[in-house]
């Protein structure tokens, strides 16, 4: 059965593809589209299990980078530029190997082709089966019931942005139940075959993501890659730095 996932094109140029990360939806990479769709044609997705796109018991790389091609070919996109944030960086880097001839240039946001070993959404996850558990009936309560189990408030608000009055109580737009039962998959990888697509990963000077150790596996899956830091900015560099981040992904795809 074939689904397609929810996408919004807005602009015209040379097509950029931009995908989110875990928990988001098409709108958290919202200040890079409004500044590139002056110059090219953007197309913003939800992946599958976030935001409006269909829900899913599996929930792996190879079958998300599968889910964006199939946007672009009915889209009839011939070439693109993908810019991809965190797990959205991986699928990214995994619909670059699997579209090669169609992918003019890849840029990932914080996030490295690797297995990450070690879980860092336990304190979310409590948070989101609490708020499903509690049926809050309000945006208030909601918050209320997540900074029970998440102290940082810009993740609260960034979660926030994903509950829908669903009847009687707020629920989540994304799939918690898959997320969480397929989050092995979500911090794994299968390293690619190395490919020669011009390639620039931006990194978080705070944040831990991307780091030296990692420029092997870097160099090992994309022969033709950069490495850009961005200062005194963490894991969300997008939304902390957006002017920094938009002159180097411009400079990049000029």
């Amino acid at each position: 059965m074939s689904h397609l996932l929810n996408y919004k094109v807005e602009g015209e140029g040379h097509t950029t593809v931009l995908i989110h990360g875990l928990f988001g939806n098409l709108d958290n990479l919202g200040l890079l589209a409004r500044d590139l769709k002056q110059d090219y044609q953007v197309i913003s997705i939800d992946l599958r299990n976030h935001g409006v796109s269909f829900q899913s018991q599996q929930h792996n790389y190879e079958l998300m980078a599968q889910d964006v091609r199939e946007v672009l070919d009915h889209l009839n996109i011939d070439t693109y530029t993908i810019i991809g944030h965190s797990m959205g960086g991986k699928v990214a880097m995994k619909l670059a190997e699997i579209d090669q001839a169609r992918v003019a240039k890849l840029l990932v946001l914080d996030m490295a082709p690797v297995k990450y070993t070690q879980s860092r959404h336990d304190n979310v996850f409590s948070g989101l089966k609490a708020v499903i558990e509690k049926k809050p009936t309000s945006r208030k309560q909601a918050l209320e019931i997540l900074a029970e189990h998440i102290e940082i408030e810009g993740v609260r608000q960034f979660l926030g942005k994903s509950l829908f009055n669903n009847g009687d109580h707020l629920s989540w737009r994304f799939n918690v139940k898959s997320l969480w039962d397929n989050y092995w998959e979500i911090l794994g990888w299968n390293p690619i075959s190395p490919i020669d697509t011009p390639t620039l990963f931006i990194k978080g000077g705070d944040s831990d993501y991307l780091t030296a150790e990692h420029q092997s596996d870097v160099q090992q899956q994309f022969t033709h890659a950069k490495a850009h830091v961005i200062a005194n900015t963490g894991h969300w560099l997008h939304a902390e730095k957006p002017a920094e981040v938009l002159r180097s992904i411009r400079k990049f795809i000029a």
